[in-house]
Order: C-alpha cells, then sequence, then structure tokens
C-alpha cells in the first residue's frame, strides 16, 4: 500500500536495531491524525484491580498520564502483556486503526521488515496494537505538577517497536538494569522530536536493555486540545507493537473476573465508541 502523502525525509539506522526519522510526519498526516484524536477519549486508568488483592507493598493509584489503545486494550489492572506466562485476559479488542494511522503503519511495518530477520522477526508479526500516551501536566489540588516522564521498563510483546511522537520533543534513554543505590548506566539516547519516527528491536535493545522517557521539553509551545479534563498536554506517542492474534480476545471472553476489574473502563469508552457499545451488548451486559 503506498502511502498518500510524501514522507520528508527516509533516515538511515546508524547503529544496528535502530532506526530514528526526525521528519517522517508530513504536514497533511499530522493534520488528519489530530483530526481522528479530537473523536477519542481518553482514560485515566488505575493501575491495580479495585476487586482484587494489591500486589505486597503497593497503594492503588492511577496512570501518570491519560492514555488511549487502538487494536487491542492492555487495561494497567490486567497488568499488560507478558509473555510467556502473562498472556490470558491481558489483551482485549479494541477499536481497529483509523485510516490517518492505517497508512503511517504501511510504512513502519515496510521499514522494520527491511531492517530485521531471523529471531527478531516473528514470522507473523504486523503492527497490531497501539498506545496512544498523553504527555503533559495534571492539577493536582490547585495546581499543575507536570508528570511528563515514564520510568524504566520493557515491551515484551515480540518483535520490532514502532514510536510516533507528536508535540515537545522528549529524551528517550536505553538504559542498563539499575541497582539499589547505583545510577543507571544510558547506553544510548535520542531525542524524539515532532513528527518524527522511532523503531527499534532485536535482543541488545529489547531483553538486553531497559528504556524510559527522561523527560519532556516545554520550549516548543506545543498544546494539544484533548477530551481530557485536568490535563495540559504538550506531547503525544503512539506506541505500536504486536501481540499474537491468538492473545487478543474480545470482552466478552474474559474471565469473569477480568470483565468485572475493566467492566467500568469498557462503561466509560463506550459513551463515546460504536465499538466498546457493542462490545458490552455482546456480553449481555
Amino acid at each position: 500500500m503506498r502511502s498518500r502523502w510524501p514522507l520528508r525525509s527516509r533516515a538511515r539506522s546508524r547503529t544496528p536495531g535502530l532506526h530514528y526519522d526526525a521528519g517522517f510526519l508530513s504536514k497533511a498526516a499530522r493534520a488528519e491524525v489530530l483530526s481522528w484524536l479530537s473523536t477519542v477519549y481518553p482514560l485515566w486508568e488505575n493501575r491495580f484491580s479495585e476487586h482484587r488483592p494489591l500486589p505486597p507493598g503497593e497503594t492503588q493509584r492511577q496512570l501518570l498520564r491519560p492514555v488511549y489503545w487502538l487494536g487491542n486494550w492492555q487495561f494497567a489492572c490486567l497488568d499488560y502483556y507478558r509473555p510467556p506466562h502473562g498472556v490470558l485476559d491481558r489483551c482485549v479488542e479494541a477499536e481497529p486503526f483509523p485510516k490517518a494511522l492505517a497508512v503511517l503503519v504501511t510504512e513502519m511495518e515496510a521499514r522494520a521488515r527491511g531492517m530485521f530477520r531471523g529471531d527478531d522477526m516473528p514470522p507473523a508479526w504486523h503492527l497490531n496494537t497501539c498506545l496512544v500516551n498523553l504527555y503533559g501536566s495534571r492539577l493536582e489540588a490547585g495546581r499543575w505538577v507536570d508528570t511528563a516522564r515514564v520510568g524504566e521498563h520493557k515491551d515484551f510483546e515480540p518483535g520490532p517497536v514502532a514510536s510516533l511522537s507528536l508535540g515537545e520533543r522528549a529524551l528517550f534513554q536505553f538504559v542498563t538494569s539499575s541497582r539499589p543505590g547505583e545510577r543507571d548506566d544510558v547506553v544510548e539516547q535520542q531525542w524524539l522530536d515532532d513528527g518524527s519516527l522511532q523503531l527499534f528491536g532485536g535482543e541488545r535493545w529489547k531483553s538486553r536493555t531497559f528504556h524510559r522517557v527522561q523527560r519532556v521539553d516545554t520550549k516548543g509551545g506545543h498544546r494539544f486540545e484533548v477530551n481530557v479534563s485536568d490535563f495540559e498536554t504538550r506531547r503525544i506517542n503512539f506506541t505500536f507493537r504486536y501481540v499474537p492474534d491468538r492473545h487478543v480476545v474480545p470482552f466478552k471472553a474474559l474471565s469473569p473476573d477480568a470483565q468485572r476489574d475493566v467492566e467500568a473502563s469498557v462503561r466509560r469508552l463506550a459513551q463515546h465508541s460504536r465499538f466498546f457499545a457493542a462490545a458490552l451488548a455482546a456480553a449481555g451486559r
């Protein structure tokens, strides 16, 4: 499928397993993505279940930022997708990619297949899930608190990861495992610019290192009108990954406990989404 918009550049990988294109997104594509974004209503998710015991030493809390998912939704309270054991009741069918993103995904997949081979590229790999993260400041007790960061973590979904950034630039770092009392060893970092694409994969960047968003700039003057209250959005990131299709289930196929965990969120989504309204109806809710 050929892109409807000319890409502004075709950057090449300089480090094996990493690819960065600062000018990936054209103005027309950017406008269409933002137009779609104005139609959805991101959620403030709780990190843990409201009905099951909390993990030892943890307290209930909301995520630092509002989120939205496409393709399949990995609710935080279901503990995300963590193979080989954390694969059931993790990935719930969600709305398909809108046209504005689908054409970009086709180009991302083509670039990834040109970069990765063998064990680094699962045979059935395709980008079928997207986490939309909003970065900015949250209104807490009458004051704005900057929550634009993500701590060290790994993406456990198999195969390459694609990241599309809009708004203020963000400092993205790959780090080695932290030990108490020691500083992280930053092994690679990249400022992610407005309209940029980052691809990464392979054992070194998926298994042997963690990654994080250390900070998000404030100098560009970017602000986005998004359907979220008490939050000022200055960066939007779309992270595309692959979940094996057999692990993605409709809401009605979740276990009773998992349905109970996410039903309130699905009902909020259904207020503005025909897809989730239909999912509730199919489950008899």
